[in-house]
């Protein structure tokens, strides 16, 4: 039989056929057709040697990268994936998923890395460790300054996943806890681990990640959360009731481990009620909660369970879903007419039949996915195999006073459709979740869109307006996305996945520095404004890329601003905004006097620092956070002190003719008094020497 083996500590072992003995085990059956798929030994030992060798060599060897060499690799193993991706396919199909379903969990989850790899090369700085925000004067004479700086947890982050998405769910975990420099563990659900080895198994055949990056448990978790320590990070995906049960682990309290739960939870579609059958926004709706019934059979966190619509509109609205749902195609997920396949075993469709019955004690079936699926069309569907379920929806005529359809998940294709008279009582309807992952509104009204969205949006991790203005790009009520946040309150767990740079910085320790301008560069390795600054006899735009270092500064010669300048520039701009042309006018404003345009001073500036022989300076990249201080006036002298604050190494695409870098001047404009009347930071592409 096929061994379903874990990696631990840089070896493949499968209980007894190793060096860690093995514990209970578990058989693994295909939910198509219940052929037998392999074999799960647990392992009972050897769990304190995979978080020594992730704490010590893996997250050694990561910390001895940056951010953005961490964030390369992770594109690399993308790549690495992507090309793999049939493989996992075959695999995925066991599972019950359908083409459709499979594509979001594979190809969703290798995007989610190519993703947040440049997430972290745009957003973060090229360290091993991120600056986080700006300095902060806490001195009179600014001698005392402080900064924060995020730098990587000498732990290990355990990442215990659901069953639903076996490669989507830890790719999205491992991403931001690799890219933030802390090794990781992933225990998969072990129903459908053997889809969730085959990935691993190809992260480390890859051989792109340092050793030990990435360890896998197949089966039971052993006394693992009884060895972590402080340093080390939890995340959990799946029920609440087993996620309040890891939570509470007695060395997790202890020592304060972080615990971020993600958890299912009841959200909910709105139809707004200025919505009519006969809007693009009706017909939105419809398709949107077909699809999150049926996709990946309604397996999804995120999956919509509770429909609240306005109670003129139960009636169209049940015949349209009843239609469609009872058109659904059903059967083998290799047959490209299939829609929805099967569960992901018999468990957990027993699982789903017992909390429909349960619903059904407050409801009516409008749907009946248990009773009648011989109704249904199906196709490969053998007699009495697999963990086929139709689509079942319900109806509760009295939501507002019924708890069952609030508190009660079938977690599967079941979803139940409320009635509601005015808007608050929409409101209260999603309240009554009690904390959602997401909910979805259907509207082209912008009144009710608001008082929507700021009605529930306490309840919600996150929320989708459609219509028809973004529909044809929106990608859905059940699709979180690698830049937002993926989460929710209360019943959700109330804690945050996905989230872009957020996500990075959860796996990381936040820690505020305090000194001198001088020590906070040196420990930052970007510029810090009162730090001693570095002058040579060569100009900065000279200089390559590595050439320069951070402290580099130039201090220009001065140039006295004229009316012939203001005039000029005026004419060329068409900017004749009266505080520049209109002495009266200007005498009387905020002013005072005549003043220049702004962007003439950092036009002028510009003049006054930038080397006009060809050299390694390429191209202006951009401003950052300008700001005029003080007016200038006709009359005043401008002078600009250009310093390296801080530099980044670009990766070489093949299209592209140089090897460069960004480079990060902080440019201060002052006048003849030396006080600062601009202030920016100003990006340029500079020419690498090296070619590695």
């Amino acid at each position: 039989m096929n061994i379903i083996e874990s990696y631990i500590a840089g070896e493949w072992c499968a209980g007894g056929a190793s060096s860690f003995s093995g514990g209970q085990s578990q058989c693994l059956i295909n939910a198509v057709n219940d052929e037998v798929i392999g074999e799960v030994v647990s392992l009972s030992n050897g769990f304190d040697r995979m978080l020594e060798y992730g704490r010590s060599r893996a997250g050694y060897a990561l910390k001895q990268l940056t951010v953005h060499e961490r964030a390369e690799r992770i594109k690399q193993l993308a790549r690495y994936l992507l090309d793999r991706k049939e493989t996992f396919y075959q695999l995925s199909y066991m599972t019950g998923a359908t083409k459709a379903d499979s594509w979001v969990d594979i190809e969703g989850g290798i995007g989610t890395l190519f993703s947040y790899s440049g997430i972290a090369r745009r957003e973060l700085n090229d360290d091993s460790f991120i600056v986080e925000g700006a300095v902060e004067n806490l001195s009179a004479k600014g001698s005392f300054v402080g900064q924060h700086l995020l730098t990587s947890k000498d732990g290990i982050s355990l990442h215990i996943n659901a069953y639903n998405f076996p490669v989507w769910g830890m790719l999205e975990k491992i991403a931001p806890s690799l890219i933030a420099g802390v090794p990781v563990i992933v225990k998969p659900a072990t129903l459908t681990c053997y889809l969730t080895q085959a990935v691993v198994k190809a992260i480390v055949d890859s051989g792109i990640l340092p050793a030990g990056a990435v360890q896998l448990i197949c089966g039971g978790i052993g006394d693992t959360l009884e060895q972590l320590n402080e340093q080390d990070i939890v995340t959990f995906t799946g029920s609440a009731a087993t996620g309040h049960l890891l939570r509470a682990h007695q060395n997790i309290l202890a020592s304060n481990i972080p615990f971020t739960m993600e958890a299912d939870s009841l959200n909910c579609c709105i139809l707004a009620p200025d919505v009519t059958p006969e809007d693009i926004e009706f017909e939105l709706f419809i398709k949107e909660v077909v699809n999150e019934m049926i996709a990946k059979a309604g397996q999804k966190c995120t999956a919509i369970r509770r429909i609240i619509v306005p109670a003129s509109l139960m009636k169209v609205v049940s015949q349209q879903l009843a239609g469609r749902l009872q058109s659904v195609i059903i059967g083998d997920p290799l047959d490209a007419s299939v829609q929805m396949g099967a569960l992901a075993g018999r468990k957990q469709r027993d699982s789903v039949i017992s909390a429909i019955e349960k619903l059904r004690t407050v409801c009516c079936t409008l749907v009946d996915g248990v009773n009648q699926f011989s109704d249904f069309k199906s196709v490969g569907v053998l007699p009495d195999k697999g963990a086929f379920l139709a689509p079942t929806l319900l109806s509760c005529q009295d939501p507002l006073n019924s708890v069952e359809p609030h508190q009660i998940e079938a977690f599967g294709p079941v979803s139940c459709l409320m009635p509601y008279e005015e808007l608050d009582d929409a409101i209260r309807l999603a309240k009554m979740g009690k904390g959602s992952l997401v909910g979805s509104v259907f509207s082209h009204c912008h009144k009710n869109i608001t008082r929507l969205v700021f009605g529930v949006a306490s309840h919600h991790g996150r929320l989708l307006i459609n219509n028809r203005d973004c529909s044809a790009e929106s990608t859905g009520h059940g699709s979180p996305l690698p830049a937002l946040v993926h989460g929710g309150p209360g019943r959700a767990g109330g804690g945050e996945e996905l989230g872009g740079v957020r996500a990075i910085k959860h796996y990381m320790q936040r820690t505020a520095i305090q000194g001198s301008p001088d020590t906070l560069m040196a420990i930052t390795n970007q510029f810090v404004r009162g730090a001693k600054a570095k002058h040579d006899a060569i100009h900065p735009f000279k200089k390559y890329y590595e050439e320069l270092n951070v402290g580099d500064s130039l201090e220009t010669h001065r140039r006295t601003v004229t009316e012939t300048d203001i005039v000029n520039f005026g004419c060329l701009s068409g900017d004749h905004f009266y505080a520049h042309f209109d002495e009266i006018a200007a005498r009387d404003s905020f002013f005072e006097k005549r003043v220049a345009h702004g962007y003439f001073v950092i036009s002028a500036a510009a003049g006054l620092f930038v080397e006009p022989a060809k050299g390694p300076v390429i191209a202006n990249y951009g401003i950052d956070h300008l700001r005029f201080i003080e007016p200038v006036a006709i009359g005043d002298t401008i002078q600009v002190n250009l310093t390296v604050k801080r530099k980044t190494k670009k990766t070489k695409r093949p299209e592209e003719r140089y090897f460069t870098g960004v480079v990060v001047w902080d440019v201060e404009v002052l006048n003849q008094q030396q006080e600062i009347v601009a202030l920016y930071d100003i990006l340029t592409l500079v020419e690498r020497k090296n070619r590695d």
